[in-house]
């Protein structure tokens, strides 16, 4: 498979982490780089090793994560959203937002958006693809579109006012309906 063909599949991939760090930069409006450069760290290292983790595992538990990917990434997401919501609702005008950035938080997040990516590392693997160079484009491209996202939520948070974590939670269990559903109706 040619380079642009694994940017293309990265940038599908990415869709979630961006929405995902859409609402982290929303949520966290005063996130430092470092923070964000670790949250894309994460979110990158994520995408790319459930793609490689794909394709070296998945012929020995692929019809087991295939059937149950769909509900994992919604528990997931919609546990986080839920909490953000829940958060942002009871909060107190001059409460500090929880830190979505905090390890537990971020690997949930994580493991959530990057379930698709396994998926794509199975077919890779079908596919007797490179996998360490399309693991590498993978990690970047979603790096890169991580910290994009967290610099626009970041703007945007500050426009937004005390409830924004109800926004953030919002879109997280946006993408676990939609990742359910696109599993679900396939």
């Amino acid at each position: 498979m040619d380079f642009l063909t694994i940017f293309l599949i990265a940038l599908g991939l990415s869709f979630d982490t961006f929405a995902v760090s859409l609402s982290f930069g929303v949520v966290q409006n005063k996130i430092l780089f470092w923070q964000a450069s670790r949250v894309a760290i994460v979110l990158a290292i994520f995408q790319a090793g459930m793609t490689v983790m794909g394709y070296f595992l998945g012929s020995l538990v692929s019809d087991f994560i295939m059937s149950a990917d769909h509900w994992v990434a919604l528990v997931l997401l919609c546990f986080l959203g839920i909490r953000m919501i829940v958060e942002g609702i009871t909060r107190k005008e001059n409460g500090k937002p929880r830190d979505y950035t905090r390890t537990r938080e971020l690997i949930t997040v994580a493991i959530g958006t990057s379930i698709d990516a396994f998926a794509v590392g199975i077919s890779f693997g079908l596919l007797k693809m490179q996998i360490w160079f399309s693991g590498v484009i993978i990690g970047a491209v979603t790096f890169i579109a991580s910290m994009t996202a967290i610099r626009i939520g970041k703007s945007a948070g500050t426009r937004l006012g005390q409830r924004v974590e109800v926004v953030g939670g919002l879109i997280l269990i946006a993408i676990g309906v939609k990742i359910f559903l696109e599993h679900m109706l396939d």
